[in-house]
């Protein structure tokens, strides 16, 4: 959070100028200087452009999944919000093998899109009734419930999808000040578990390599949420396009 390498120093500057490290990393450039631990070597045959999708959405959607909820095969999965991050734990929750996998966003185009990559079926959040509506077509919730939107109502939604006994998981990063409401006589009496999960809680060294071998079995395409490559003159248009509904990932290319 402070901007710099891990030994609290860095290693941009323009002139006399001192340039902070964006979580330690500051990868829009030709050259970087990089934590020795934040390096990850990766099996040539993945190319730069598919290798750069495996940073900070990826793991965390994949992570979420595979590590802290531990989606186990015939499972019924909830993913509520389609950004990068929720597709990419889509792609993860149908090569851990669930039963039933669930999208839920307010976006037509980003449901879409989840049906695309392997969702079984899609729930407009905007609509009135829809977390009844979801647990009634699944016989009272699903088994896991991952939210990727970073807001409370977002995440309000995936705990009322729950079923009882099952796993409601958090990853997204809404502002300090937001907060929630839950009932812990629910969270009790229906043997509920809320967890939440920083980047997947993934292991950079040993996930990462893990991944990029199902990318290359064909189980994680995460080829499909590349949206194009861009050059350092389209750096700030494909900044602005993160709105647009229908742009998942560009790729800085050198």
């Amino acid at each position: 959070m402070a901007g710099t390498m891990m030994d609290g120093t860095t290693r941009l500057h323009k002139n006399d100028q001192m340039i902070h490290h964006h979580v330690g990393i500051s990868a829009f450039a030709e050259y970087a200087v990089i934590f020795q631990k934040a390096l990850v070597k990766f099996d040539p045959q993945v190319s730069f452009q598919h290798a750069a999708l495996f940073g900070c959405a990826v793991i965390t959607g994949v992570g979420s999944v595979v590590n802290t909820a531990q989606v186990s095969t015939g499972q019924t999965v909830a993913i509520v919000g389609m950004g990068g991050v929720g597709l990419s734990a889509v792609l993860a929750t149908r090569a851990s093998g669930a039963g039933r996998i669930i999208a839920v966003d307010v976006k037509t185009e980003k449901l879409e899109l989840a049906l695309q990559l392997g969702a079984h079926g899609v729930y407009n959040a905007a609509s009135d009734g829809c977390a009844e509506e979801i647990r009634r077509d699944l016989g009272g919730g699903v088994h896991v419930a991952v939210e990727t939107a970073g807001s409370p109502q977002a995440l309000e939604m995936a705990y009322k999808i729950t079923r009882r006994g099952g796993t409601t998981v958090t990853i997204g990063m809404p502002s300090p000040e937001t907060t929630i409401t839950l009932s812990p006589l629910n969270l009790v009496a229906e043997e509920r578990c809320l967890k939440g999960s920083y980047m997947g809680s993934c292991v950079a060294s040993r996930d990462i390599p893990r991944y990029m071998d199902l990318f290359r079995d064909g189980r994680l395409p995460v080829d499909r949420l590349m949206s194009r490559t861009i050059t350092f003159d389209e750096l700030n248009e494909s900044f602005d396009r993160l709105a647009d509904v229908n742009t998942v990932h560009d790729v800085l290319l050198l």
